[in-house]
């Protein structure tokens, strides 16, 4: 697998927030946000391949229970499949985040599905072709209905504009299964003052609505940069 980083940290979203947990973080990914945080694993991805001996000698360094399996979009690698079956052989709890595009038969506790809205599409100037390709494969019923059947899960959207909510509500109407209190929304940006425009409008949405209101408590702890 290619990765990008590995490292020890608090985990600052979803429904463990605040727990310790060690990052496993792939590089590559079959999508091009326009947003993403993280472009050396999408937009430019870089790292090193490393056999699955050499990453779990990484994790069992840093000692902790929790292990984030994150990218980048993980789900491309069949090499997932025995990493988290030796993870969890050592007892480690084990997330999985994925855009929910591709699917894989694998062991984990949570699988953390964050899935695109269509405001998630990069425009052709900014992405080429990338864009169309973005566009077409975003969403993938199929996928989704697989990871919700087969795995403890959460829902994670990123949210730019009010707009992006109803977009949430339609995506929802697909799935009948999901319970809205596993159902979190995020708001998009990379600063505090980002975060904070739009929690002022989200949060109080997310409570007309019953839906999670999800902070990234990482940037308020540590700031934006890798490694955290």
């Amino acid at each position: 697998m290619r990765i990008a980083e590995i490292y020890r940290s608090r985990q600052g979203e979803g429904l463990l927030t605040g727990t310790d947990s060690i990052f496993v973080r792939v590089s590559g990914c079959n999508l091009r946000c326009w947003f993403c945080d993280t472009p050396f694993t999408s937009w430019e991805p870089e790292g090193d391949d490393l056999a699955l001996e050499a990453i779990l000698a990484a994790v069992d360094q840093l000692e902790a229970e929790h292990v984030v399996i994150t990218g980048g979009e993980p789900m491309l690698y069949a090499e997932l499949i025995p990493l988290c079956l030796a993870l969890k052989q050592r007892g480690r709890h084990i997330t999985i985040e994925t855009a929910g595009t591709l699917h894989l038969p694998l062991r984990c506790d949570l699988m953390s599905i964050s899935p695109k809205l269509a405001s998630s599409t990069p425009s052709e100037s900014q992405a080429g072709s990338w864009s169309a390709r973005h566009a077409r494969t975003r969403h993938q019923p199929d996928v989704i209905r697989k990871l919700l059947e087969n795995h403890e899960y959460q829902l994670k959207f990123v949210v730019d504009l009010p707009s992006d909510v109803d977009d949430v509500e339609a995506w929802l109407s697909e799935f009948p299964e999901v319970s809205r209190d596993r159902v979190l929304l995020m708001p998009q940006g990379t600063s505090l003052e980002e975060l904070a425009t739009r929690e002022a409008w989200l949060a109080p949405l997310c409570s007309d609505k019953q839906f999670r209101y999800c902070p990234r408590k990482h940037i308020e702890w540590y700031g934006f940069g890798r490694g955290t």
